[in-house]
């Protein structure tokens, strides 16, 4: 799984730095249109997490689903090199988000079926790292490739044509090295299915959701270090550095959610994220940006692998694929109107105006989180 993550993060990283650049500054696209492109990719993947995640439970086997998604991606994103029409831009966007869709609810099931729930936040929290250690190093081989071709008017479409061949590894590994993790219980004579998710995790999810409405697409944090002054051959760095506290910080952090809490360490990267679009919000230096992209990784490491591993203790285990299928629905679907707010607000008022909303969002949703958190205490 680790090798599998890393390829599938190496891909995804060596163009998400690049593309809102290619679309606004090569094909002329607004921020709106950016907005809505992220959005579109957002709310496919939802809906496909959801039914991935229903289809994993009925079937009790997750590789040839997650086969299915990596290989989506791997044809969608360097057809982006060819097509240049805001349709078909849309289309291909569409189908990526469907391929991140698929492979993600089933993959999250490999991962909690390998783990016990002791150890639980550990074991994300390394997938996590692994997963965002290729993040790194995809940015860094942009770079490199930047460099490389800096004098060609071709060197988008030569990074978007090199980002499918990564893919070709994680193929392979999934085939070859993954191991199936059933999630039926044979010695149970109980029909599981019928077992119902808590109400519980549904206000976690109410919650969580407020929250997306103001966490819109990280290609807005991309623009936003154009927008100050970082270079086309720094924003790669710029992402790796991010990737990396991300990557680094999330075995630490996840090892505390097993000893603390996992409500606990979420608020502490909800706080983490108002500070960091604050940061976003109010730099007007790329030293800045710089700084700013760094702390914004605490914000992942605290609270991506450890919301899922909260998710896996909240559910029982017939039901976590549709658990999570539920969860990554919600939370993409409420991404869409969460990133048309975001280009609506850079457009129409201000660069800073997405972040400053963002960071408001985050303050409220801290405050209800630790509600729960009281509330359910008292009801133990």
């Amino acid at each position: 799984m680790g090798l599998l993550s890393f390829f599938g993060g190496l891909s995804q990283d060596m163009f998400v730095p690049i593309l809102p650049l290619y679309l606004v500054n090569v094909l002329g696209f607004s921020k709106e249109f950016i907005g809505l492109t992220e959005g579109i990719l957002t709310s496919a993947s939802s809906v496909f997490r959801f039914v991935a995640g229903w289809l994993s439970d009925k079937l009790g086997k997750q590789k040839p689903i997650v086969f299915v998604g990596y290989f989506l991606s791997m044809i969608s994103r360097p057809l982006l090199a060819f097509i240049t029409s805001g349709i078909g831009i849309l289309g291909l966007r569409f189908t990526d988000g469907v391929g991140k869709g698929v492979k993600d609810s089933p993959k999250d099931v490999l991962i909690a079926g390998s783990t016990e729930q002791a150890n639980r936040g550990k074991g994300f929290g390394i997938a996590r790292m692994l997963d965002t250690f290729g993040s790194v190093a995809g940015p860094l081989l942009l770079f490199l490739l930047l460099y490389i071709f800096r004098d060609s008017v071709l060197k988008y479409h030569y990074i978007l044509l090199f980002c499918a061949v990564p893919l070709l590894f994680t193929l392979s590994i999934l085939v070859f090295k993954v191991k199936e993790v059933s999630s039926r219980k044979e010695e149970s004579n109980v029909v599981l299915e019928k077992e119902k998710l808590p109400i519980k995790f549904y206000v976690f999810l109410t919650i969580i959701s407020f929250f997306t409405i103001g966490n819109s697409s990280d290609a807005f944090l991309i623009l936003r270090a154009q927008n100050v002054g970082v270079t086309l051959l720094a924003i790669p760095l710029v992402y790796a550095l991010f990737n990396f506290v991300y990557a680094s910080a999330s075995v630490p952090l996840g090892s505390l959610s097993d000893k603390i809490g996992r409500e606990k360490v979420i608020l502490l990267g909800w706080f983490a994220y108002a500070v960091s679009y604050l940061g976003f919000a109010s730099v007007s230096s790329s030293l800045g940006v710089w700084i700013v992209f760094g702390f914004y990784g605490l914000y992942y490491a605290t609270t991506e692998g450890v919301a899922k591993a909260f998710v896996a203790d909240m559910v029982p285990l017939s039901r976590r694929g549709t658990a999570y299928g539920i969860y990554n629905m919600t939370v993409g679907l409420v991404s869409l109107p969460a990133s048309i707010i975001a280009g609506f607000l850079w457009d129409k008022i201000d660069p800073a105006a997405p972040f400053y909303f963002g960071a408001i969002i985050a303050g409220i949703s801290a405050i209800l989180l630790f509600f729960f958190v009281m509330l359910k205490k008292k009801s133990v």
